[in-house]
């Protein structure tokens, strides 16, 4: 059969064609193809690190924030307990009872500092959730291309703290 005999010649020529354009589409992908995608993949990289340093400026910005809470509290307490010191050196000749009243004044007062503390924490807890809820947010869109609903990321952020 003469068929036969020919057959291994149209294959050599079809898997040089072959070899040839197969040549052509790797190179072809190798300088268009390959130079985006890279450049897609720093973007996103950079974008990435970007919203995490922003981030981490929330968190430390709500740090400072609760750290200038404290101090001033420390220092209305060291005020306080000053005032009481002073007030009890001239008051206790006259009347102990005008004492007991600064006293509980001065309880009163850290009282109210201690609850302003406790709501300048609780405020700077849900900025830093916020702020982490929608870097979280973005970052899960950014990387993924999912869709996450601000509800959802809050929830994962609250689990995370």
């Amino acid at each position: 059969m003469p068929q036969i005999s020919q057959l291994m010649d149209v294959y050599l020529g079809q898997f040089f064609w072959l070899l040839i354009v197969i040549g052509i589409i790797y190179f072809g992908i190798a300088k268009n193809m390959v130079p985006k995608i890279s450049k897609t993949v720093d973007d996103r990289q950079k974008r990435i690190a970007d919203d995490l340093a922003a981030a981490q400026a929330g968190q430390d910005k709500a740090e400072q924030i609760e750290a200038d809470y404290r101090a001033s509290i420390n220092d209305a307490r060291a005020d306080a307990v000053n005032l009481v010191n002073d007030a009890k050196a001239k008051v206790a000749l006259k009347n102990e009872a005008a004492i007991k009243r600064a006293e509980t004044a001065i309880g009163k007062k850290a009282d109210e500092a201690d609850a302003e503390l406790k709501a300048a924490q609780s405020s700077a807890m849900k900025e830093i959730e916020a702020v982490a809820a929608e870097a979280a947010q973005a970052i899960v869109k950014t990387v993924s291309g999912a869709k996450v609903t601000a509800t959802e990321a809050k929830k994962a952020v609250k689990a995370a703290f």
